[in-house]
């Protein structure tokens, strides 16, 4: 994995492998206007695991204004975001970059691209699992399930600690109200 400030900066563009579309389908299918990016980095100040990813939020977000279909689809950072949405309360725009990521990861997912992060969809069933458990995620729980899988405690550990003095991690984990509407989502659709 690339460090960002290892990342080549300077490419030139094949012009017949930009995907004007694009734009057009990441914000049908997130609801976010990525145009208003202003690309002042403010998202990856905020961000606690931008320096694991290989480009930071509004890369990400550049290459897909630039249609560069390819290379947004494969980045880690879609898949290493874990929508703290830190970014986005760091963001004078208030653009939803979780929501993007999440669009993201579903276009990857539906064409078959090669997954940017290993193991990361062991993650993101922890996360299913936690919301069908509690009615949202325990973030704590779900990167211990994570770990648990991956044998690797301690190598990220900083990022835990960072995310526990911001007050994204909770000891205990919060239930919502009407679990069973919550855990009604997760029941496979009936076929009529």
């Amino acid at each position: 994995m690339k460090h960002i400030t290892e990342i080549e900066t300077t490419q030139i563009l094949d012009l017949n492998q930009m995907d004007l579309c694009f734009v057009a389908e990441v914000k049908r299918r997130s609801g976010v206007e990525i145009n208003q990016c202003w690309h002042c980095q403010s998202c990856a100040g905020g961000c606690p695991f931008v320096l694991a990813m290989d480009y930071p939020p509004n890369r990400v977000i550049r290459l897909v204004q630039l249609g560069l279909r390819k290379e947004a689809l494969e980045s880690s950072g879609i898949w290493i975001c874990v929508g703290c949405n830190t970014c986005s309360i760091q963001c004078p725009n208030s653009i939803d970059i979780p929501a993007v990521n999440d669009a993201l990861r579903q276009i990857a997912l539906e064409e078959g691209v090669a997954v940017g992060e290993p193991n990361i969809l062991n993650f993101h069933r922890a996360v299913l699992q936690s919301i069908e458990r509690h009615g949202r995620s325990h973030k704590l729980e779900i990167m211990l399930r994570y770990k648990l899988k991956k044998h690797d405690w301690f190598r990220d550990m900083t990022v835990g600690l960072k995310m526990f003095a911001k007050r994204k991690l909770e000891l205990l984990p919060s239930r919502t109200k009407k679990i069973a509407d919550v855990r009604r989502l997760f029941e496979p659709k009936s076929t009529v």
